[in-house]
């Protein structure tokens, strides 16, 4: 096909911010995680499939198959934000952390 560009699982962006390797990034309606360090404007690779261990409220109980949220402060949870996911693994309330199946995209 000579329109096919890529498969879409990288994507390549300018930075919107300064971003460290294993970042949640979210570019209007584009979330991936940072595959490496970049300053603000300098590209900046996105993985946009896959699970990820992500930071996350830690009073938010997650149970598998929830959906998860990025919150403002760059927090995955429950209630509400920016859909990135879902879960595939539970965790309590309270932990740090839970693992997350990317859409790569924002619903």
């Amino acid at each position: 096909m000579k329109n096919y560009v890529q498969k879409g699982e990288n994507i390549t962006v300018p930075a919107p911010a300064a971003t460290i390797s294993g970042d949640p990034v979210l570019i209007g309606s584009l979330f991936g995680i940072a595959a490496g360090d970049a300053l603000k404007g300098e590209p900046l690779d996105l993985v946009t499939t896959g699970v990820f261990t992500l930071p996350k409220v830690s009073t938010d109980a997650v149970e598998i198959g929830d959906e998860l949220f990025l919150n403002d402060a760059g927090l995955v949870t429950t209630t509400a934000g920016a859909r990135i996911g879902v879960a595939v693994k539970s965790a309590a309330n309270p932990s740090g952390e839970a693992e997350v199946r990317l859409t790569g995209f924002v619903v």
